[in-house]
Order: C-alpha cells, then sequence, then structure tokens
C-alpha cells in the first residue's frame, strides 16, 4: 500500500459477492476453471469464507486459491479450507524482523510465519511465497530467501518488480531497482548449488520452477520485465469494483459492475469477459515508457 492509503471506495461502488458469483459463473462456461482471491488483502472482507464458498460451489471451477500476507491466516485458515480453498500464495519480502517492519509499516514478520503454520495445517497447500525482489531493499536476502526451500521446504517465488501505479517506485528510476532474475539465479547458484528444472504439481502459472540439491521445496521465477511472457497470458483480473482488466501492466478496463446492475445476468457476462480476452494485447510496452497508472498494485492484485 503507498503510504498515504489509496482511495477510500463506498460500499455501493464495491461488488458484492452475489455479483462477483456471477461473472465466476460466466468464466466457467468458457471453460475458465481456475480463481484466484487477492487483493489488496481479501480477508479484511468481512464474511470471505462465504465468497470462498460460493464459488467453490460453481460447476468447472476445480481450482480456487487466495493470495495474501498471511497475517490473518491464523484466524482464518480452517474456514477457508472448510469452504473450499485449496491453497494460498503468501507475499513476504523480507526474513529481518525489523527490515519486515519497515516495509510494511506496521507488521510483524513473526504473525506471518505464523500464517505460515497455520495454512499448513489447515491443508491450504501447496503453498508459495511471494517475495518481489527490489535493489537495494531486499536484493541482499535472495540466498537467505532461497535457503528456505532447502530447510523448510518453502516453494519459494521470486518476481521482478513491476511499475504499477504511480508510487515511488512506479515513477521515474524504477528500471534502476529491477533486480532480473538471472541476476538472482547466479547469486542463488554461486551460494547454495545448481538449480535443476522442477514441476508443481498444481497452479504453476507464468512461473518457471526449478530445485536446489537436496531441497524438498522449488524456487521460482517470474519475469515480467526481462523475460516477458504476455504471448502466454491466459490471466483476466477483475478488481473489487467490477471493473475487468484484460492485461495488468495495462490501464484498459471493461465496465461489469454497470452491466451487473443495469440486469445482465451470466451471458451477458459471457459477452464482455469475450471482449476482455479478445483486447488482451501481445505483450506490455512498458521499454516504450507506457505503463498504467491509474490503480497501484493493492487496487489490482498479482
Amino acid at each position: 500500500m503507498p503510504p498515504d492509503g489509496v482511495r477510500w471506495r463506498s460500499h455501493e461502488e464495491i461488488l458484492r459477492y452475489e455479483e462477483i458469483e456471477t461473472i465466476v459463473r460466466a468464466a466457467a462456461k468458457l471453460d475458465i476453471s481456475k480463481v484466484r482471491l487477492t487483493g489488496g488483502e481479501p480477508l479484511v472482507r468481512l464474511g470471505i469464507a462465504d465468497l470462498v464458498r460460493g464459488i467453490a460451489r460453481i460447476p468447472g471451477i476445480d481450482d480456487l486459491a487466495m493470495t495474501t500476507n498471511g497475517i490473518l491466516l491464523p484466524r482464518y485458515a480452517a474456514a477457508l479450507a472448510e469452504a473450499g480453498l485449496h491453497r494460498v500464495n503468501i507475499s513476504l519480502d523480507t526474513l529481518r524482523p525489523e527490515r519486515f517492519k519497515r516495509i510494511t509499516r506496521l507488521g510483524r514478520l513473526e504473525d506471518v510465519l505464523a500464517g505460515i503454520e497455520s495454512a499448513r495445517e489447515a491443508g491450504l497447500e501447496p503453498i508459495k511465497i511471494n517475495t518481489v525482489v527490489i535493489r537495494g531493499m531486499n536484493d541482499d536476502e535472495v540466498v537467505d530467501l532461497a535457503r528456505k526451500t532447502m530447510e523448510a521446504g518453502w516453494n519459494l517465488r521470486f518476481i521482478e518488480l513491476m511499475p504499477v501505479g504511480n508510487g515511488v517506485l512506479a515513477r521515474g528510476g524504477w528500471r534502476e531497482r529491477v533486480v532480473t532474475a538471472r541476476e538472482i539465479r547466479g547469486k542463488v547458484e554461486a551460494a547454495l548449488g545448481e538449480l535443476v528444472p522442477a514441476k508443481m504439481s498444481v497452479g504453476d502459472g507464468p512461473a518457471r520452477y526449478y530445485r536446489l540439491p537436496g531441497a524438498k521445496g522449488t524456487l521460482g521465477f517470474i519475469t515480467a520485465i526481462s523475460e516477458h511472457f504476455c504471448y502466454r497470458c491466459n490471466r483476466l483480473r477483475l478488481t473489487a469494483d467490477g471493473q475487468l482488466r484484460p492485461c495488468l501492466l495495462s490501464d484498459e478496463e471493461i465496465d461489469l459492475r454497470t452491466a451487473l446492475r443495469a440486469g445482465a445476468g451470466v451471458d451477458e457476462m459471457v459477452a464482455l469477459l469475450l471482449q476482455g480476452i479478445e483486447r488482451k494485447p501481445k505483450r506490455h510496452h512498458l521499454d516504450e515508457c507506457q505503463q498504467p497508472e491509474n490503480r497501484v498494485m493493492s487496487e489490482i492484485g498479482g
């Protein structure tokens, strides 16, 4: 979240759970079988387990996941699993308590570690740990983080910094803060040994996965900047206020909320989702200094 927060949205601006379920039913009719609930932070939404339960009951949805900061998982993991959530991704950018507090401005590292354990106990696996590597902020920890795949069996994913929104890291100079997957891999292999290709059993997404010698867990790289994977992107993003974004790195949106509240049903949503699929660009244009500015990442989700 930006230090000054994001624009407050009224309750009426936010999609109701029934509206989200209508959109997911439309997606299922298009053979979309995977849904991820992300944020901001999805666990602060009142009654989130009810949304999970509603989506889990939709025919055709066979993979239901969530990305969270993990802090509230000790409270909700068991209920989420009971409601039908399959697995979680947990965002964690450092293993150092003081640095964690500095990055998050209010969080405690031990709460996230407790959340990881709660998810494991609830069977929300495979658990993936998402780390955005930023030069000068946490790039000196990549070896320590990678070691967790050996010592604790973590499935860790290093993500290159992406300039989304108009925060400090998205304005001028962001390129100097990007640490490429190639550079990260070089550091990890120099310290811990050769990485060999691996495969996740479920939900591998855009990452390329590897395994260190003797490691139970995997190490993934998401190379949105250095080696874009747009040509194989199969994702659509639905914002909390009902806008469909065909591409994470573009400001183009299709308004689903207005159509829903004018009486549109599943068939009309199918047509709008098809528009979104047709509008997916061949690639992003960050190298041409074109980047999304109307929302920060915490308003879109990963």
